[in-house]
């Protein structure tokens, strides 16, 4: 299962919101990458306080693990009002918003995670919230029913999800500011390692950060989740210092290559050289190959094997690089080359 892998970048039971929580920055100036994210946050903050208003309604869209839900609480921050957080799937009836809505004070943040998954009729009630301040709730039944329109304080609606492309037109017209969050660099990890390790009490030096920032897969979540293991391997094996080879040593045991690559990974892009001859291969054939869902491999394994280069996708179906053979050592088959490259 996806959830329970060292590299998955969905939050996990071992993950502890406190700790989380206490390693999440409170401030553009502390967070670390997605700087040109950042610098158009910070103009629209500034010139939202300047005219005291609400900030436009935000949308954070990419991969999981990347630090959308901190954001959202650093908006907050910056704009110094509250924040109140949910989900799509835990708003199941047209009552549970209009509660959430009627309780938000004057310019406070409402962060709805998994936004794609709200449902049709709580998504009509967003409508005229976000775009007037109101809500319209519907009285009585049939023929005798009518419309009352309260009127909500202003707020700022900040959705993230994973899949923008699930979300409805209607819904997506209405944030006035959309920004992806990509993978972020090993440079950048290093710092957010570095910075976790001070604030968790860990002694680290600079190579052993760079290790594990080289197997943390693009993404802040696991680069602190493999650092609490990497730092318990310390405890136990080394006087408690992360150096490189101890990072090394710790990586090797929890069956990660130095790109962060685990045996699924090795094993979804060996299935495609011996079953399919490096493909192309359609997503529904490669999900059932591997015993995963289409919407796991499109949205979790996919992303990462096509930023290291290793994986494609094409009009015909899912292929791997010529990248793929030095990786893990292999021989392309006779005959195969001319497809590869």
């Amino acid at each position: 299962m996806e959830e329970e892998r060292i590299v998955s970048a969905q939050r996990q039971s071992e993950d502890d919101p406190q700790v989380e929580i206490g390693l999440r920055p409170r401030s553009l100036h502390e967070y670390i990458g997605q700087e040109k994210v950042k610098e158009k946050l910070a103009i629209y903050i500034k010139a939202a306080l300047e005219r005291n208003e609400s900030l436009d309604h935000v949308l954070l869209y990419g991969p999981p693990g990347l630090g959308k839900t901190t954001l959202a609480h650093i908006i907050a921050n910056e704009l110094g009002v509250s924040i109140r957080v949910t989900a799509g799937p835990a708003i199941e009836r047209p009552g549970d918003l209009a509660a959430i809505l009627t309780n938000l004070g004057h310019g406070d943040v409402l962060f709805i995670d998994e936004i794609h998954r709200l449902n049709h009729s709580v998504e009509e009630i967003l409508y005229p919230a976000m775009e007037d301040n109101a809500l319209d709730i519907i009285i009585g039944k049939g023929p005798g029913a009518r419309t009352l329109r309260l009127d909500l304080p202003p707020f700022t609606l900040i959705g993230a999800t994973v899949r923008a492309g699930l979300l409805t037109s209607p819904l997506r017209d209405r944030f006035g500011v959309v920004d992806r969050l990509d993978f972020y660099t090993p440079a950048e990890l290093q710092q957010i390692v570095t910075r976790s390790a001070s604030i968790l009490d860990v002694k680290i030096e600079e190579e052993g950060a760079a290790i594990i920032a080289c197997a943390s897969r693009g993404t802040p979540r696991v680069a602190n989740r493999l650092l609490k293991r990497v730092r318990d391997y310390a405890q136990v094996k080394a006087g408690n210092v992360i150096n490189r080879v101890v990072a090394e040593e710790a990586l090797k045991m929890l069956q990660l290559d130095e790109k962060g690559l685990d045996e699924i990974d090795r094993r979804l892009l060996i299935a495609l050289i011996e079953k399919f001859e490096g493909g192309p291969v359609g997503l529904d054939t490669l999900a059932a190959c591997i015993s995963e869902e289409p919407e796991t491999l499109e949205d979790v394994y996919e992303p990462y094997l096509m930023q290291l280069g290793l994986l494609k996708r094409t009009a015909r179906g899912r292929m791997v690089t010529g990248e793929v053979y030095t990786y893990l050592n292999l021989k392309p088959k006779e005959g195969n080359q001319q497809k590869l490259w």
